[in-house]
């Protein structure tokens, strides 16, 4: 059914932790794909071992660079980006396929109801502590509490885990590597949809996955990546996903405009912002030697020159 892409950076106990849920719990039979940063935690071998196809590079490329990467496995009509840190309960899938049939040929972003341990502000997300990591993860209280939840879909919201079809995902070029090591590339995502014509982006209730919370983006150096969007589409986070994306949930489709145009306070940062230095400044900051983590393998030899 979907192409779960997982990218990792040596964080095997969560990475098991997920996969086996996902193994357990769905009730379709999914591709699972990982990209493995580094992974001489062990990760490397133990993806090799359980026979899971996947993506590897030398040093952590980020979450942008390792979904592009790993997405170009997905054989499956639906790609599915999920964090390693999360944590699927029974029904999760069939929730999302249930609200895929009900759209028909509409561009959609499906997302599932987050449960995590920690109050971080997002007032979309349930906060229930069921431990914060594999090593004292109350699963049985963490399933009890999912199935009595009652939560209706809701529309004009985009969190992850994020389903778009493969359709879509290969439309926009999937995740933009300006953005790495990956601050803000989801909204950088979803601007991209939105100009191809996407104005679904939906929480669906039924699906329910635990989230362990930032597992990687506490040991990297982040880029700024509010600037980098800003500078980038001209308008603000904020004003896009306030004054476009929250919007889809009560304004037709036709009403909405093809192309988002900024607000006053939008113009006011950008030209504050095109004093410093230029937006992918933060990629050397980051890693100045990118292309060394990465392995090229696609090669033309003789044999497969045309017309031999």
């Amino acid at each position: 059914m979907f192409s779960i892409l997982i990218p990792t950076w040596n964080n095997l106990p969560y990475l098991q932790l997920c996969v086996d849920s996902i193994r357990r719990h769905s009730a379709f039979e999914h591709e699972i794909l990982v990209h493995v940063n580094d992974g001489s935690d062990g990760t490397l071998e133990w993806v090799r071992e359980q026979g899971i196809r996947h993506t590897w590079s030398r040093g952590n490329v980020g979450v942008c660079l390792a979904l592009n990467d790993v997405a170009r496995l997905a054989t499956r009509d639906w790609i599915l980006f999920m964090n390693d840190d999360m944590f699927c309960t029974p029904g999760w899938d069939t929730a999302l396929v249930d609200a895929l049939r009900g759209l028909g040929p509409r561009p959609a972003y499906l997302a599932s109801v987050l449960i995590e341990p920690v109050d971080t502000g997002n007032a979309t997300i349930t906060v229930a502590d069921f431990g914060g990591g594999p090593d004292n993860f109350d699963e049985a209280g963490m399933l009890a509490f999912a199935a009595q939840m009652n939560i209706a879909d809701r529309d004009g919201i985009a969190q992850q885990p994020t389903l778009v079809s493969r359709e879509l995902w290969l439309r926009v070029g999937g995740y933009s590597i300006e953005f790495g090591p990956g601050m803000s590339s989801d909204d950088d995502f979803l601007m991209k949809l939105w100009l191809v014509g996407c104005r679904v982006f939906r929480s669906v209730g039924a699906s329910r996955i635990y989230h362990f919370g930032t597992r990687t983006t506490g040991r990297i150096r982040r880029n700024r990546g509010g600037r980098e969007f800003l500078l980038k589409w001209g308008i603000s986070q904020s004003d896009f996903k306030n004054n476009y994306v929250a919007r889809t949930a009560t304004a037709a489709a036709d009403a909405l405009p093809n192309v988002p145009r900024p607000g006053l306070k939008s113009r006011f940062k950008r030209v504050l912002y095109a004093f410093g230095l230029y937006p992918t400044e933060d990629l050397h900051a980051w890693e100045p030697d990118l292309p060394a983590q990465l392995t090229h393998t696609a090669s033309l030899t003789d044999g497969d020159a045309p017309g031999r």
